[in-house]
């Protein structure tokens, strides 16, 4: 099938309009409609190759939403017309000690990712969800819970999920004292979750003029980092913290308002992190853990848990043909919190 898409062709311009093929159905493969599709952070660094490895031509996107079209002959669990999704990931051994414990985004072998992947049979390229339609193995399919809104749905498969997994990770629950660093795509969801798990949420900031709207999203308490004083009066504050900053920072500050084995959680950096002194780990036997996103098995629950909570992520609606702007907008920081592309608008920008 003739697939309309939009892909960055160099890590200097902008994304433009692009078709491929995609491949004709395997017997476990679900096609599906793409409705909406979330705009991540990931998107902006893969499209301008910030990290050294992007194939180009890259079509991002892995926040997808659709409609099934098509289902092969051996899939089971999917019909047409259904509301599903996809994350970051397509595919993976299913053989490893990962895979059979449901934990296949750290296959042994390597995940095939939803875009600049490979395929694992024929090696081609993956292409992502910026384009109207994406073929995907059965069991690499969510169910978008009935009551849910489409539009909002997306960024809960990947910045969803970040934040997700490592609360249930670390067993947070009524009771639990959860800090979340950074109020951005993926912080003002974990701070959701994480009172939704029934938690004391307090977000961690640099800025005072986020304290009504952390207040807003589920927060109990608002701590500003920069202020000396108020974090030493947090000492031993916190049973768990999701650190979602996707810059370079210090971690030093925040170890202190762990409690005895906490635990502060990478979630949102991909980059160096400064030195700090080792001793608040070996004084209070914490530990500084990283996460990636969750497994299937995770998603799915986590997408089942907002469909009884009514969680969903707050997001700005754009056309295809806006995704340049878009993407300068992040890196000024200017969205609250995330994009969602409407791929009902891809004929207009295809034309334009």
């Amino acid at each position: 099938m003739r697939i309309s898409a939009f892909a960055a062709t160099d890590a200097n311009t902008p994304l433009q309009p692009f078709s491929f093929d995609r491949r004709d159905l395997r017997p476990e493969d679900v096609a599906i409609d793409i409705l909406y599709c979330g705009v991540c952070h990931t998107d902006l660094h893969m499209a301008r190759n910030d990290w050294g490895f992007s194939a180009y031509p890259v079509v991002p996107g892995h926040e997808i939403v659709g409609r099934v079209s098509a289902v092969g002959s051996a899939v089971s669990r999917f019909k047409t017309g259904d509301n599903v999704a996809v994350g970051t990931i397509v595919d993976s051994c299913m053989e490893c000690p990962n895979c059979r414990r449901n934990e296949e985004q750290m296959c042994y072998k390597g995940v095939t990712v939803t875009y600049n992947g490979q395929d694992r049979v024929t090696g081609e390229t993956t292409y992502g969800g910026y384009s109207d339609h994406i073929v995907v193995r059965e069991e690499f399919v969510l169910s978008v819970p009935d009551g849910l809104d489409l539009s909002r749905v997306g960024p809960l498969l990947c910045a969803g999920i970040t934040t997700y997994s490592p609360l249930r990770t670390w067993n947070v629950g009524p009771g639990s004292r959860v800090g979340v660093i950074g109020l951005g795509g993926l912080g003002h969801l974990a701070v959701k979750f994480a009172s939704a798990l029934g938690a004391e949420v307090t977000v961690l900031t640099r800025s005072a003029g986020k304290a009504a709207t952390a207040r807003e999203l589920g927060a109990d308490k608002v701590l500003l980092s920069t202020d000396a004083k108020a974090m030493e009066a947090a000492a031993f504050a916190f049973d768990v913290i999701i650190d979602t900053v996707p810059y370079e920072h210090d971690l030093g500050p925040y170890l202190d308002t762990l409690d005895s084995d906490g635990t502060l959680v990478i979630a949102g950096s991909l980059v160096d992190t400064p030195k700090f002194s080792n001793l608040p780990l070996i004084s209070g036997r914490r530990r500084i853990a990283g996460t990636p996103s969750g497994g299937i098995r995770q998603t799915q629950e986590m997408l089942d848990f907002c469909g009884r909570k009514n969680i969903l992520p707050e997001c700005e609606m754009i056309a295809m043909g806006d995704i340049a702007k878009a993407f300068e907008r992040m890196e000024r920081g200017d969205v609250r919190y995330r994009f969602v592309i409407d791929m009902a608008t891809m004929p207009a920008a295809q034309a334009a």
